[in-house]
């Protein structure tokens, strides 16, 4: 397994910003006057998804990250009723539906799983370190013993 050292390395970010890039391609070409609130709030939504990950991984903190996963899974499941949505007001085709709604899932299964691997694993974060690990292999200094 891969070392992760930042938010990029983590596969449901990378597959969320796909996520991201896919309806851009998809939407780029709408009617803005006509479905451009819409469109706004998907892109709002679906940037949630990855700026939660993001987010929760930059607290440092295992409880943290997996509160954030779930601010993600959540709006994972919003994203994926507001294509309901889109595909009702032929904002897409029920192709595209089909991508999105398979993308969108995929990252909510894979949130649920990251989370429950977090949940029973003892890593507890980077904020978690041993201080050694963070200040060198140095003891502290004792006051009676400089």
């Amino acid at each position: 397994m891969s070392k992760i050292s930042t938010f990029e390395d983590l596969n449901v970010w990378v597959m969320s910003r796909e996520l991201n890039k896919t309806m851009f391609t998809m939407l780029a070409d709408k009617d803005d006057k006509l479905y451009g609130f819409l469109i706004n709030h998907l892109f709002k939504t679906s940037g949630s998804v990855m700026d939660n990950i993001a987010e929760g991984f930059e607290r440092g903190g295992n409880k943290e990250f997996i509160l954030f996963l779930s601010y993600s899974k959540g709006s994972a499941g919003e994203l994926r009723s507001q294509f309901y949505r889109a595909l009702d007001m032929a904002v897409i085709n029920k192709s595209e539906f089909d991508i999105l709604q398979a993308l969108v899932s995929d990252i909510s299964k894979q949130l649920s799983l990251f989370m429950n691997y977090l949940k029973n694993s003892n890593y507890k974060g980077s904020k978690f370190k041993e201080p050694s690990a963070i200040y060198g292999n140095r003891a502290p200094k004792d006051k009676n013993n400089p």
